[in-house]
Formats: structure tokens, C-alpha cells, sequence
């Protein structure tokens, strides 16, 4: 398999190690915080404030702080980053008091997190093409996309079954041994491996550079306005899932919102999405933005057809659809980012974060409103915003085919 081959190199290795801890680890503090703010207040509104503060810097970050995340774009800035991250999760349980105070300390430290988060993901994405072969590109995109939703699911569940064995401050400091192994792994790169390209930093040229970058190249532009709405599709299957059970499945098939069925859908799209990446992985389509626009249409038709499903494993086999579908996305467009020349790697994948980030902001306000008034009215309109802006971006794509049509893109290869 093209996954354990790559694992076999050990520059690939070492960073994946580091990935999937820091990776584990963000999983984890974030639901642990999420869990001690609500069993500490009762409040869900400052559960929710604490998903808005992790997701936030990176929309800053990426709007306006686009030279700052470049001057981290190395393995030595990348391990301070996560021995900071280390101290800082170790130390967030003994600021944690009952009180205004302690909750407004902790929720600086989530801020905090995140903004440390946001200097981090871009660089390790825009690192990650460099340590193989153009033709493996492609194949080691789909290897840390693996390893990103693997910490999700997995995430979750440690930090479900740690907070039943753990102290809380036990919890934190399993959360800060990750980052710090992740913090020695990427220390070690910096010292066997030479410094990469960063991409020159200029306060209103850089801005401006971007925006020429995703002007000349029409097809990663549309491809990344659609894929910072595909959150609003994630929302609705995670926030909206049971109360869609409850109103509707319920009636029909005697289930109501039993928890045993939620679990057996969010499972089926776990499912998916891990069974969904190695096939992305192996892909090298020459259409890019024609799988990236299928791949996300799928998810929205499959998100519109929850509303009406008649049954629990229907509604099963949708979630599973929809987990087959969006890595390849995923994977295809990051690959096709990834492709680029490390100048331009690093603020295209910034640009990507940004919208994506700024769409789970906007999917948590949004979405929650919708399903309150009308569960499957809420997967209707998140599911039918992602198809129309596919079929969109689909009329549009003979245009995009136009300006790639040079012989960088009948290569396969982004234009110059």
C-alpha cells in the first residue's frame, strides 16, 4: 500500500509522528475544555463560545496576520510552537476555578490554542509536499488528511474514556505530553533537515500576491469557495443528527432519538471517511476540479436526502455516502495545492484554511438557529447551498479548463 511505503521514509515518518500527536492532542484538550466549561457553568452557550474561539485566529490569521503564520513556516518554529502548546495545556486546568474569573482564564486559553493552532496547520500542510516526490504528492496529502480525521474519531473517544478513568489535570497532562513528543519530533527535523523555502513576507504586496495567486488560477479559487461551505453539510450531520432522529425517525420506525442509533449513523460516517481517503489517495485525476466538484455534491445531495429518510438505516447508509465522498475532495484539492512550488504552497493553503475555518464559524451560527426551527428543514438548506454552489463552479469550469489549458495544466501540473 503507497501509505506504508511513504511511512517507510523517515523524514515522512518523523512529521507524521508529530502530526498525529499534535493532532491527538488538540482533539483532546478541545473536548476536555468543552466538557469542564459545561459541568463547570451548565452553560451550552459558553460550550459552543469555546468552538468559536479555536476556530477564530485561524480566520484572523489568514485574513490579516498572513505574515506572521509565514515566518513560522519551518521545523524549528513549528517544535516552539508545540512546546508552547505543552505549557500552555498543562498549566490550563490550574487556572480553571469555579467563577467569571476562572472561566474567562481558561477561555484565554483556548484563544491562545487556537492561535497557536493557526500558526501551525498551514506551515506542517505546506511542509508536507516537500519531503516527497512529485508523484507522490498526491498519496502523502491522502496519508496526514488520514491522519487528521483519525485523531478526530479517535480524539473523541480517548477523551470520552480518559475523563471516566482521569482527573481532569491527569487528562491535560496527557494532552501536554502529546504536544511535547510532537515539539522533540520536529526539533529533530530541524537539525537533520535543511531548512525549507519560505515564502518572501511583505505586509500589502504579500496580500497582494495572494490575491493575484488565486486570480491567475480560477479553478483553485472556486474549488475553495466551495470547500469553506462543506462545513455547513458537517454541522448539520453532527449538530442537527438528533434532532432529526427525534422529529422524524423516531415516529417512523419507534427509535426515537435513542443513542444507540446516533452512534450507529456518526459511526457509518466514520466509516466512510476512513474507508473514502486511501481510495483519494490513490487518485491522480487530470480533472481535478471535476472530481472536487463531484466528490461535494455527493455530500450535499446525500445531506438534502437525510431530511426525508424514511428509516435509521437509510439515514446510515446516507452518513456512510457522504463520509465516502468528502476526503476525495479533500484530498484531491490539498494534493492539487500542494503540487505548487513552496512560494506559493504556503499562502494558497493559508487562503484554504481561512475559508474553511471562516465556514465551520459560520456552520456553528448558522446551523444550530436552522435545526431548532426545522431539523430536516436545516439539512435541506445546507445540503442545497454546497449542490447549487457545485453546479455553479461546474458551469463555470469550462472557463477554468480555459485559463489551464497550457501545457503546465495538460501535464497534470499547475500553470506557472
Amino acid at each position: 500500500m503507497e501509505y506504508l511505503r511513504l511511512l517507510r521514509q523517515r523524514p515522512v515518518l518523523v512529521l507524521w509522528l508529530a502530526r498525529s500527536l499534535s493532532s491527538l492532542g488538540d482533539r483532546l484538550y478541545a473536548m476536555a475544555v468543552v466538557w469542564s466549561v459545561w459541568a463547570g457553568t451548565g452553560s451550552a452557550s459558553l460550550a459552543g463560545l469555546v468552538v468559536l474561539l479555536e476556530s477564530l485566529p485561524y480566520v484572523v490569521l489568514g485574513t490579516v496576520g498572513r505574515r506572521v503564520v509565514v515566518r513560522f513556516c519551518s521545523y524549528g518554529a513549528l517544535s516552539a510552537v508545540d512546546a508552547v502548546r505543552a505549557g500552555v495545556a498543562v498549566a490550563l486546568p490550574f487556572a480553571w476555578s469555579p467563577g467569571v474569573r476562572g472561566t474567562a482564564v481558561v477561555l484565554g486559553g483556548v484563544l491562545l490554542l487556537g492561535v497557536l493552532g493557526a500558526l501551525s496547520d498551514p506551515n506542517v500542510e505546506a511542509l508536507v509536499p516537500g519531503l516527497v516526490q512529485a508523484g507522490q504528492v498526491q498519496a502523502v496529502t491522502g496519508l496526514f488528511d488520514l491522519t487528521l480525521r483519525m485523531a478526530r474519531i479517535t480524539g473523541h473517544a480517548c477523551a470520552g474514556a480518559l475523563l471516566l478513568v482521569f482527573s481532569k489535570l491527569q487528562l491535560f497532562a496527557c494532552v501536554g505530553a502529546a504536544f511535547a513528543v510532537s515539539a522533540a519530533a520536529l526539533g529533530g527535523m530541524a537539525r537533520c533537515l535543511p531548512p525549507p523555502v519560505r515564502p518572501a513576507s511583505g505586509g500589502a504586496r504579500s496580500s497582494v500576491r495572494v490575491l493575484a495567486l488565486v486570480r491567475d488560477r480560477p479553478g483553485i479559487g472556486l474549488a475553495i469557495g466551495v470547500h469553506g461551505a462543506v462545513p455547513l453539510c458537517a454541522a448539520a450531520t453532527t449538530i442537527g443528527l438528533p434532532a432529526l432522529l427525534a422529529h422524524g425517525h423516531g415516529r417512523s420506525t419507534g427509535a426515537g432519538a435513542d443513542a444507540g442509533a446516533y452512534g450507529l449513523v456518526v459511526a457509518l460516517a466514520g466509516i466512510g471517511a476512513l474507508v473514502g481517503n486511501p481510495f483519494a489517495g490513490a487518485l491522480r485525476p487530470r480533472a481535478w476540479l471535476a472530481v472536487c466538484c463531484a466528490a461535494w455534491a455527493v455530500d450535499g445531495l446525500a445531506t438534502v436526502c437525510m431530511a426525508v429518510a424514511g428509516s435509521v438505516p437509510v439515514l446510515g447508509l446516507l452518513c456512510l455516502l457522504s463520509g465516502l465522498a468528502v476526503p476525495v475532495g479533500t484530498v484531491t484539492m490539498r494534493a492539487r495545492l500542494g503540487a505548487y512550488p513552496p512560494a506559493h504552497r504556503l499562502p494558497l493553503m493559508a487562503v484554504e484554511h481561512t475559508a474553511t475555518r471562516a465556514g465551520c464559524v459560520a456552520a456553528i451560527l448558522l446551523v444550530p438557529p436552522l435545526v431548532d426551527v426545522s431539523p430536516p428543514g436545516a439539512f435541506v438548506v445546507a445540503g442545497t447551498v454546497v449542490v447549487l454552489l457545485t453546479a455553479a463552479v461546474g458551469l463555470l469550469s469550462p472557463a477554468t479548463g480555459a485559463a489551464l489549458s497550457g501545457p503546465a495544466g495538460r501535464a497534470g501540473l499547475p500553470p506557472p
